[in-house]
């Protein structure tokens, strides 16, 4: 509440965020302190989620296959940003909840895996990145979530690569990589013929917060969004809530 009542909010950002020239705090509009220091990419063996996607690696990507056999073509761009740099999303879930109508019956681990996490405030899914294309540099002001990704399908040659503050890493199929995205963050498949896609999932910071104040901030997110439907906001970039 202080926060956000706050005549000048940027006041109340901890050093290690006002510091740090990789952490644009600016761009910083959903924050709560206490949270302890942070680095771009996090190791993937402090949470169980990573490694039981990798397990599951090789049904994972028969069910997006599967997906892909469903006659209507559910990949959206759900951002302004990724409209013309070649990055589409099949959303699985939408703020922590799942899309009315998607044909779940197709991917049954998959649903299962994600909703064992706190699915926070935007999406998870599959996204695509077309050959020779990235998504440009970027921060997202919300230092209560991560993100995983799991390699689904990458460019021969490890062509796909994610940069997050000053730290690259490049996808591999069946691995998970965990990152803040509170870090200006940009992405780039190099392929000249091939696409990449991976596994996409935005949740609540189970490493450093409570469960109550998870359950709390979750039931937050849900009021905005009935607030943004009820004042004709049904869109996030494309996708309709």
């Amino acid at each position: 509440v202080e926060h956000a009542l706050h005549p000048n909010n940027q006041d109340l950002l901890e050093k290690s965020i006002l510091d740090n020239p990789w952490r644009p705090h600016d761009e910083i509009h959903a924050y709560m302190p206490g949270l302890g220091e942070t680095t771009p990419f996090w190791d993937t063996s402090e949470l169980s989620i990573c490694q039981k996607l990798s397990e599951n690696f090789e049904t994972i990507r028969s069910e997006y296959e599967a997906l892909l056999t469903d006659k209507k073509d559910r990949f959206q761009s759900v951002t302004s940003m990724n409209y013309e740099s070649g990055w589409k999303t099949l959303v699985l879930f939408y703020n922590g909840h799942r899309i009315p109508d998607f044909p779940y019956h197709l991917c049954p681990k998959t649903t299962e895996l994600l909703e064992s996490l706190p699915l926070a405030g935007r999406i998870a899914g599959f996204n695509r990145q077309a050959p020779s294309s990235g998504i440009p540099l970027h921060s997202d002001g919300n230092n209560m979530w991560l993100t995983v990704q799991m390699g689904i399908k990458i460019p021969e040659g490890e062509k796909a690569w994610i940069r997050v503050g000053p730290e690259t890493k490049r996808w591999r199929e069946g691995e998970c990589i965990m990152y803040d995205t509170t870090f200006e963050h940009e992405t780039m498949n190099e392929h000249e013929s091939q696409e990449r896609v991976v596994l996409h999932i935005d949740f609540f910071n189970t490493l450093r917060m409570t469960p109550i104040e998870i359950e709390v901030m979750r039931y937050i997110y849900s009021l905005r969004e009935e607030f943004m439907k009820a004042e004709g906001v049904s869109k996030v970039g494309k996708q309709i809530l």
